[in-house]
Formats: structure tokens, sequence, C-alpha cells
């Protein structure tokens, strides 16, 4: 396909209040690479430097609401005042460059270890155990046992959300991603298969979905919901996530989302595994963004396993109005003009991917530099 074939993904387009000049979106990707107090480090902010483009939008990778939300050591997190500067120097360096950027907040809920919270038990909506791992100092730990969440406990992560999405539009942020994906807390409250509960925020799908509004209520009054953006992983299986009506949850969330003015809604298609794609992924058409689209009225971005081609096609289809980039960003830093000009990709190195220093993050080279 080459670049005039292209013209709908490198046409201008409006998420809520932000407005972009083309449709290729840096998606939120996990890289560990955070200082030692949670804050941006100085090479994060070179990262995101590179990959800022006139116009384009960066979500950065998933930011920790408090110190019990924590999974990933080496994440950066929005819990306290300290951390604003770091996320500041982001935002200016994006912005320098003509960019947007929006701040994706996270509680990793169970996915936890006591290690990484201050040595108080993760938390979850139910007693459900979870096999999977957290990134501890130890390298990768199974996650360790959680707590059920009170309702004092949701309040108090709501107002998590709130004050970590206030300090990011004190750094700057153009808006703010609440991360509903990928079996962290706000997901494993919409899964009937991790959330038993038989109170206000358990049973039927708009009890579930209960905390996630809340959220989103209280990010929204900061600075409105059309700088507010929801992420959605509508099959996912990641963190043990299991539903007994994929389809029916998601669309009635996304019913219940329509009303509110979001900026976007952000969806994972199944066809991915948190940082892994599925065996046939190439072969496997994206069909999250196009069961949603019947139901959620403002503008979608899909993610999960797109190329240029790809990407393009979902937009003529009119499922999506922008597509995220995960993998592909980490190694090609002009991936919007690789893309447009259909030039040759730099090569992911899945080994960088969690953790690490500058090396296979901030050292790829640019189409000039390639070509030299």
């Amino acid at each position: 396909m080459n670049s005039s074939s292209r013209r709908k993904l490198f046409s201008p387009t409006r998420l809520g209040a932000i407005s972009l000049s083309h449709r290729v979106v840096h998606g939120p990707t996990t890289r560990l690479r955070a200082k030692p107090d949670d804050s941006p480090s100085d090479m994060m902010v070179e990262y995101y430097r590179q990959r800022a483009s006139k116009g384009g939008l960066i979500i950065i990778e998933a930011s920790n609401v408090s110190m019990r939300a924590r999974g990933y050591l080496g994440a950066p997190s929005l819990y306290d005042d300290s951390q604003i500067d770091g996320f500041r120097r982001i935002a200016d360096a994006v912005h320098a460059k003509g960019g947007k950027i929006v701040a994706q907040i996270v509680h990793c809920g169970r996915t936890s270890h006591v290690d990484l919270t201050g040595g108080r038990a993760p938390i979850g909506p139910s007693e459900v155990p979870v096999n999977t791992v957290a990134f501890t100092k130890d390298g990768w730990q199974p996650v360790s046992p959680h707590e059920v969440m009170s309702v004092e406990d949701i309040t108090q992560v709501v107002r998590e959300h709130r004050d970590a999405a206030r300090r990011a539009f004190e750094a700057g942020m153009d808006g703010v991603e609440i991360h509903s994906a990928n079996g962290y807390l706000l997901d494993s409250f919409l899964h009937d298969g991790s959330n038993k509960r038989t109170d206000a925020y358990g049973g039927s799908v708009d009890n579930r979905a209960r905390i996630l509004l809340e959220v989103i209520e209280a990010v929204s009054a900061l600075r409105g919901a059309d700088r507010i953006g929801v992420r959605l992983s509508p099959s996912g299986e990641w963190n043990d996530m299991v539903d007994s009506d994929l389809e029916g949850t998601f669309s009635r969330v996304a019913e219940l989302l329509n009303p509110l003015g979001l900026a976007y809604l952000h969806l994972i298609e199944p066809r991915i595994k948190g940082d892994d794609a599925k065996a046939g992924f190439e072969n496997a058409e994206p069909v999250a963004a196009a069961q949603l689209r019947k139901i959620f009225k403002g503008p979608i971005i899909a993610a999960g396993g797109f190329v240029g081609e790809g990407a393009e096609a979902i937009l003529q289809r009119g499922d999506a109005d922008a597509v995220a980039f995960g993998r592909w960003f980490s190694s090609n830093p002009d991936l919007p003009e690789r893309i447009r000009r259909n030039a040759p990709l730099n090569p992911y190195v899945r080994d960088a991917f969690w953790g690490g220093d500058e090396r296979h993050y901030t050292d790829f080279p640019v189409l000039e530099e390639a070509t030299a």
C-alpha cells in the first residue's frame, strides 16, 4: 500500500477536546524505566520526545494512582505531587514538537505483590485467586493473596484516580486515560469471573461497572469528560480474566459510557494478549472495535496487532477513528513517517520491553540515520 492510499490514516480528526493532524497513536506500553521514586526518568523523557510528531497523540504508559496500585517495579506513578515535575518534562518535550499527550492512570488491583505495595495486601473485588505474576525487585514473582475491597476502599480508589488525574493535568497533559483493561482493578470489577460481589458493585453489569463510572465522574469533574479516555479489553484473557457473557457485558458497558461525552474509547483487540500476539493474529480480523462501534457513539481508538495496511483498513471501514501502535513504536521513533512512506521498520527487541537502560529504548535510528 503506497502513501497516497493511506489517506484516512493521515487525515485530521478530533478526540473530544484533542485535535490531531493524523491518526497514528502511540499506545500505552509499560517499559519499566522510571526512577526509584516512581517519577519519570531522563531516558523516559527522551523516549517520548523522540516519538512525538506534529499533531500526533502519545498515550503515556500506565501510571499508578497509589502505592497499593503498583504491580510492576519501574513503572511510573502519579500518587505524589513530587512526581508531577517528571511528567511535566515529558509533556513539554512532546508539546515542543507539536504533539499531544495523554497520561494513562491505573490501579493494578489483585495483580500485585506485597514487595510493591509497602507490605499491604493487594486488593480486588472478590476473593477469587488469580494466577499471574508481578514484577518485583526479585524479578517476576507470583502475586500475593489479595483482600476483598470494602465500600470505603472503593471510595478511596475513586479518590486516588481523581488525585492522579489532577496531577497529570497540573503536569500539562492534554488528557487522561482511565485504564479499565487487561485484568487490572477496574477491569476485574467488570468481569463476572473475578467479581462475585452481592452489593451495589456486583451482580448486574450496571453494578459491576459502577466503580468505573464513579472514577470517570470524579476525573471528568477536573477538566471535562472531553479530555478523558477509557481503555477496555472486551475479550481480554490477560491476568486470568473470565466472563460468562463477554459480548453482553461490554456492549452494556459501552451503552453506559455513551452519555458521558468521553474524548474516546480505547479498545484492545482479542488477537493480542498482554504484550504478545496470539498465533495467527495476522489473519485474525479486528472485531472488538467493529462490535462496539455499533453501540458507542464517540470516537474509538483501536489497538492490537496493527500495521499500516490494517490500520488504514479499519479506518476506511469506519470501525475506528484512530489506531494505536505499541511494539512497532518501541523500535521506530518516527513510526508515523515510516508508515506514510511505506518505509521498512526497525525490528523491535522483545527482551528490552520490560525494563533496562537506553539500549533498544532510545537508540533506534530514524529514517535519515538508517539511510546514512
